[in-house]
């Protein structure tokens, strides 16, 4: 169990630097640098006014809320997943990021039953399915020239669904903003009791849902990216057609005795059920840790 956590601390270590270093870099307007263009198939709140990089998928909400088609975040989607699965989830996203820090709190985390896990799997699709349900239905009831009660109807859900409740978009814009408001206030203190007062119920739900989804997040581990992320399901789907995937080693692999891959990865993916020539998993983010964790060295990443 010793060389177990030993081979796990390796590649974890190198994957919290790789977090912590994009996670500088896409704030990195804090640090005089100015915002770019490019946009990432992570979850980068656009109310962040630290942001160097877009969120492609808000960018995608807010295009077909403006009646265009969203190629540049579908582009982002399609290149970073096709040729690096969803590796961004495991070494990039800030709120990734986030939730491996909230993982130290607890030594020991809740087991959700197989079943369960499973049937939570399709949360995040089904949200996915609803965003753009409704982003879809608004953009093409506008272009019919029948719409705008309809997205005057539906308000701030109308513009971006999904970032109008998302935890990260309160995380990284919405708290950094009303703080900054307050710090700035000629009284802070009156600014405070002032600010409090005229918080709209929208506001409180959303403080709610992030916290329900960070205390979550200490008793299960990457428990948003496995059962409640947009982002990672439109990732997961494309994930199927990835160059990059892993490859076990039949030779070297004593499947029969030893479950260590399976164990430690955080996401429950099945490497002992799956090809072993190249699987590509649309739950793998590819954090590599059944790749250390491995005795026998049998599990690499593979790129073909």
């Amino acid at each position: 169990m010793v060389d177990l956590k030993r081979a796990v601390l390796r590649i974890r270590t190198l994957r919290f630097a790789s977090q912590f270093a994009f996670f500088l870099l896409l704030n990195a307007v804090l640090f005089g640098f100015e915002p770019s263009a490019l946009l990432l198939p992570t979850l980068q709140s656009l109310g962040n006014p630290a942001a160097s990089a877009g969120d492609a998928f808000a960018v995608m909400q807010y295009q077909l809320y403006q009646t265009m088609i969203p190629w540049l975040p579908l582009a982002s989607f399609l290149i970073f997943t096709v040729l690096l699965g969803r590796m961004l989830c495991a070494w990039v996203c800030p709120f990734g990021f986030i939730q491996d820090i909230l993982g130290f709190l607890k030594r020991r985390h809740a087991v959700i039953s197989l079943r369960t896990h499973n049937e939570m799997l399709y949360i995040k699709y089904l949200i996915l399915g609803v965003v753009l349900f409704i982003s879809l239905t608004v953009s093409l009831s506008v272009v019919a020239g029948m719409g705008y009660s309809y997205r005057n109807a539906l308000g701030v859900f109308a513009q971006a669904p999904f970032n109008a409740l998302s935890p990260h978009d309160t995380l990284f814009g919405v708290l950094p903003v009303s703080i900054f408001n307050v710090i700035t206030a000629e009284a802070p203190f009156v600014g405070i009791l002032e600010g409090i007062g005229s918080l709209s119920i929208l506001f409180w739900v959303r403080l709610f849902i992030l916290a329900l989804v960070l205390v979550f997040a200490v008793y299960t581990p990457r428990s948003w990216c496995k059962y409640l992320c947009p982002v990672g399901a439109e990732m997961a789907i494309l994930n199927h057609f990835s160059f990059l995937g892993l490859k076990r080693d039949l030779v070297h692999c004593t499947k029969s005795s030893c479950r260590r891959c399976v164990e430690v990865c955080p996401m429950r993916v099945p490497i002992l059920d799956l090809p072993w020539e190249k699987f590509t998993h649309p739950e793998c983010t590819y954090c590599l840790e059944c790749v250390d964790a491995c005795p026998t060295r049998a599990i690499r990443p593979k790129f073909s």
